[in-house]
């Protein structure tokens, strides 16, 4: 499928991954749905990429639905889903005595694991009624996992389940989804450079990116963005989990 034309939700679309990736979709003749909660940054990126800023929660059902509700109206059904709405903690499962708040474990799940279901079985429902193009494809959804559901590091317990729940998920969404011709693959990001890491001190930033193999440094959103094009380009990919992560495998903390 080419991005042309196409009409594309990015989730998360204000910030970091989703915004390097709403740019890279505009540049390349995609039709643009912002979603999000943060409305002032979302309005600049819908505004820089000729797109739509939506409000939306993604733990939210009705809230997705009528986001894709407003997109549908205004540019059409998205043949295109990029989920990357997430957010992460670090807490020990125990530390000084004290459990690890099952509210925080639950918040985490919620966002990052339901939340990306939440819009891909409503975003699919309405992909299956759209006609076919070449290959009887009728849409594309990219999840954001981690290298966290593989490697996750002391207090990732409840950013790493969220994220291998995303990753255990796709191949049989993918599966579910392949009579109806829609692929689902997941990229699994590591270091990259996201509003969470720009808090950090540079010196803890610059350990980060010499810990990278190759490159030495950190990701850009602009190159996860590459690697979704490529995704949605190449019909063959499907059903699995991409790792960009310079070839790291981080270490226990």
């Amino acid at each position: 499928m080419r991005l042309t034309d196409q009409v594309a939700a990015v989730t998360g679309g204000a910030s970091g991954l989703g915004a390097g990736t709403a740019r890279k979709f505009a540049a390349a003749g995609a039709k643009l749905a912002v979603l999000d909660i943060q409305d002032k940054l979302g309005e600049a990126v819908a505004k820089e990429t000729g797109g739509l800023y939506q409000r939306c929660d993604v733990t939210d059902e009705a809230s997705v639905a009528a986001a894709l509700d407003a997109v549908k109206a205004r540019l059409g059904v998205p043949r295109i889903l990029v989920n990357c709405a997430g957010t992460g903690i670090a807490v020990r499962t125990t530390s000084r005595g004290r459990p690890h708040p099952l509210d925080q474990f639950e918040r985490i799940i919620k966002i990052n694991l339901i939340g990306s279901f939440n819009c891909i079985r409503l975003a699919a429902t309405a992909m299956a009624e759209l006609p076919p193009l070449e290959h009887g494809e009728r849409g594309v959804i990219i999840n954001t996992a981690s290298v966290a559901a593989f490697d996750g590091q002391i207090g990732q317990a409840a950013y790493s389940a969220s994220k291998g729940g995303v990753v255990g998920m796709t191949l049989p969404i993918a599966r579910d989804l392949a009579d109806l011709g829609i692929r689902v693959v997941t990229i699994a990001p590591g270091i990259f450079e996201t509003p969470l890491l720009g808090t950090l001190p540079e010196n803890v930033r610059q350990s980060l990116a010499a810990s990278v193999p190759f490159p030495k440094k950190l990701g850009q959103p602009s190159e996860y963005a590459q690697l979704a094009r490529a995704i949605v380009e190449n019909v063959m990919l499907n059903g699995e989990t991409i790792r960009l992560d310079g070839a790291i495998r981080m270490a226990p903390r």
